[in-house]
């Protein structure tokens, strides 16, 4: 019940018994603190990853960062280390 997720060239083992769907190889979760909690439908993907890059574009350390913007950065540098 668990599989190796890649975000952003990150590899992490995530837990999949949470999960709304079931997943297979090659599907886009979101996943929380090592838990892959929602299987993200095809048709989503993109303007998905586009939020995301678009979270870590517009929070770039002018000012107070937002927090989930934060999060994803030290997931990213995390994982790089």
């Amino acid at each position: 019940m668990t599989a190796v997720v890649d975000f952003w060239g990150v590899k992490r083992r995530v837990r999949l018994d949470l999960c709304d769907e079931p997943v297979q190889v090659g599907d886009y979760v979101l996943n929380h603190v090592g838990f892959a909690i929602r299987r993200i439908p095809s048709e989503d993907v993109q303007t998905t990853l586009e939020l995301y890059e678009q979270l870590l574009r517009e929070n770039t350390g002018q000012g107070p960062e937002d927090l989930m913007a934060a999060d994803v950065r030290g997931e990213i540098e995390a994982g790089r280390s």
